[in-house]
């Protein structure tokens, strides 16, 4: 098997074999995204190195940012990724290897991995969040991912959880704008400014020139040393992360939640009022038979992806 891994600042290319149920990466190459060339350029060069790594291409997985078209194989115009309108990548990969290839986003690439060789290992409905420098879904729902109607099925970040607040995917007081790498730092900033005001100070930042650089790794730091301030930053992301699991529990009635990056390393800040949370909001039986986990394969996972994209597609034909 092949992978691909498209991103605005590089792309990946990796080789591996299933054995055994398990995933054995056995080659990866890295190169920088070169956005002064063509998007076919770009693909013939990962083309390259594929064909340095093995002769012997028999399927090829490949996970972009979106939006895109699953179906068609088509990458439509990700924002990291200027220049890439309508590219028909699948169909370019086809004509150059007579092999089956397959495209999903990333949030969904990352979703086969962790349901493949993970966390969510053994279920048949699942959910991957990715809460890193956004919030997006992974869906797989009756042991197949699930993209919806137009490829959207996912976007749990664009769903409002209040009138106000941080900014995620456009909309103030998003999902993702309370849980998101940049949405911490938001709150963060508004709580430190508050203080600033009425001449007060944070922990995690000592002056007004300081603001910008309020981050939520620096956040976390200071609430696990217990400062008050953090904490009640982290506790209003474990809040809304609470609400916005509980929607998804109740609606997909999942096996399991299996969520990343931010919540992997920060699961001690966030799980206590997140779980009390799904407490008073969710039907009982639905929440009974869901497990809240944090994702095994951290920052593997883009490793895992693409190839578990054409693992996933190709046992399914």
């Amino acid at each position: 098997m092949i992978g691909f891994d498209i991103g605005g600042t590089k792309c990946a290319v990796c080789t591996g074999e299933e054995v055994k149920g398990e995933l054995v990466i056995k080659d990866k190459r890295i190169i920088p995204t070169d956005h002064s060339i063509s998007p076919y350029e770009m693909i013939d060069r990962m083309c390259s190195l594929a064909e340095e790594m093995t002769d012997n291409i028999d399927v090829i997985g490949i996970s972009c940012g979106g939006p895109l078209d699953s179906k068609r194989g088509i990458i439509m115009s990700p924002p990291n990724l200027p220049g890439w309108d309508d590219v028909k990548i699948v169909e370019y990969l086809k004509e150059r290897y007579s092999v089956n290839v397959y495209l999903e986003n990333d949030a969904n690439a990352c979703a086969a991995a962790e349901w493949k060789y993970g966390a969510g290992k053994g279920t048949q409905d699942m959910i991957f969040l990715t809460f890193g420098t956004g919030m997006g879904a992974g869906l797989i729902l009756n042991g197949r991912l699930y993209g919806g109607a137009c490829d959207m099925a996912g976007e749990i970040g664009h769903i409002r959880m209040e009138n106000t607040g941080p900014v995620g995917y456009g909309k103030a007081g998003s999902f993702e704008g309370f849980c998101s790498g940049g949405g911490i730092a938001q709150l963060g900033k508004i709580l430190a400014l508050e203080k600033f005001q009425m001449g007060e100070r944070v922990s995690y930042c000592e002056s007004l020139s300081e603001l910008d650089s309020i981050c939520a790794k620096s956040i976390a730091e200071c609430a696990i040393n217990g400062d008050k301030d953090a904490l009640k930053v982290y506790n209003i992301c474990a809040k809304n992360l609470g609400r916005g699991l509980s929607v998804l529990i109740d609606i997909l009635n999942p096996e399991a939640i299996v969520i990343g990056s931010i919540y992997s390393r920060s699961r001690e800040l966030l799980e206590k009022k997140m779980l009390e949370v799904i407490e008073a909001e969710t039907l009982k039986s639905s929440r009974e038979a869901c497990r809240i986990l944090p994702a095994e394969l951290g920052d593997s996972i883009g490793d895992y992806a693409a190839l578990a994209v054409a693992a996933m597609q190709s046992s399914e034909i």
